[in-house]
């Protein structure tokens, strides 16, 4: 396994997270669950496969110091701003770019920074099981078993009859994007349709080849780089990188590949940590329905999350809310509609309030 690498994938700004998520303090380095952030958690699952030294972080100039003081353990050098972000197509062939050219027999995991898996040890005998798959060559990828009809999620069509939890890839029949709720009720009743999580294992040198294949144009650009030992990579890197197409691996590779190969994962505990109703979903609750993250007394108020810091919030005649409140915002919103978060940073946005974003 000396060949095996981790890609964590770490450039979002996780809107519908504000107003603890800013710019410079996104979600995946927040404290969701338990003592450790999002992006220390995924290292930590990952270490009993891939140890430090062959993690790399792609992630932005916002967020770069803070991810380098949170993961000492990664060498400074492998934890890489993107000059500017351009969906995950580049992003992750630049990866295969730099490893290549590092290590010719270089395999690549690919995991977002934000997620949280309950289950690790499961988890990493699918990984396992994923990295062999493309040690022989294929792409591989993880799906998830749906819990319910999301339109959120773009989903993994499986051949009829495959088992979930077996560690045989078996052959992708599709991808589909996301679909309209009758479509998700129509792909969870099927029981072949697993949400696509967004982990991809490949060697190296075969997804650059994807590229050249489905998505020249940047090939074109990753194959202008010098090596990344070159002293004058990071120049060269900040000029190129732009040239990129903003699109996702999905669109560009996966969607065309023929020898996509997939596990459909049995329980691992999985959640995407969305919006901050799937935190509520995560955390105990207490008899009347409310999650808190902080001391609170209430009287006739169900269903709602609290998170106000080392304060007392006392509640009264509250039901289903979020209250989220830092030292200079204080969100306060409906949980059922937890995912417009993120267009109260759009109005922060268009009303150039930068300070809160």
């Amino acid at each position: 396994m000396e060949n095996y690498y981790g890609l964590i994938l770490a450039g979002g700004r996780g809107t519908r997270f504000w107003p603890r998520s800013r710019r410079r303090h996104a979600k995946q380095v927040l404290t969701i669950m338990g003592e450790r952030s999002l992006i220390q958690s995924t290292v930590d699952r990952l270490t009993p496969l891939i140890p430090p030294e062959r993690l790399w972080v792609l992630t932005n100039d916002h967020l770069r110091d803070e991810i380098i003081r949170q993961l000492p353990e990664i060498p400074r050098r492998q934890i890489l701003a993107e000059p500017v972000q351009r969906n995950t197509a580049p992003a992750i062939g630049l990866a295969a770019h730099i490893l290549r050219s590092l290590d010719t027999d270089a395999i690549m995991g690919v995991f977002p920074s934000d997620h949280v898996i309950a289950k690790p040890r499961r988890y990493l005998q699918l990984a396992r099981a994923a990295f062999r798959a493309a040690a022989e060559g294929k792409i591989a990828v993880l799906g998830i078993a749906p819990r319910w009809a999301e339109t959120g999620y773009g989903y993994i069509e499986f051949p009829r009859g495959t088992r979930a939890g077996l560690l045989k890839p078996v052959l992708v029949s599709s991808f589909r994007e996301k679909p309209d709720a009758r479509t998700a009720a129509k792909y969870v009743a099927a029981k072949r349709f697993y949400w696509n999580a967004g982990m991809f294992f490949w060697r190296a040198d075969v997804l650059l080849d994807a590229l050249r294949r489905h998505a020249p144009k940047i090939a074109t650009v990753l194959a202008s780089l010098p090596r990344f030992s070159d002293r004058t990579f990071n120049a060269k890197l900040k000029a190129a990188f732009p040239k990129c197409e903003n699109i996702s691996i999905d669109y560009a590779v996966l969607e065309h590949a023929a020898n996509v190969v997939g596990l459909a994962c049995d329980e691992i505990g999985w959640n995407d940590v969305g919006s901050w109703n799937a935190v509520y979903e995560l955390l105990p609750r207490d008899g009347d329905g409310n999650a808190a993250r902080s001391v609170i007394i209430s009287a006739e108020s169900q269903g709602n999350y609290i998170d106000a810091g080392n304060k007392l919030v006392a509640l009264l005649g509250a039901y289903n809310l979020i209250i989220v409140d830092t030292p200079d915002a204080l969100l306060i919103a409906d949980r059922n509609r937890a995912q417009q978060v993120a267009d109260i940073v759009k109005l922060l946005e268009q009303n150039q309030r930068e300070e809160l974003l």
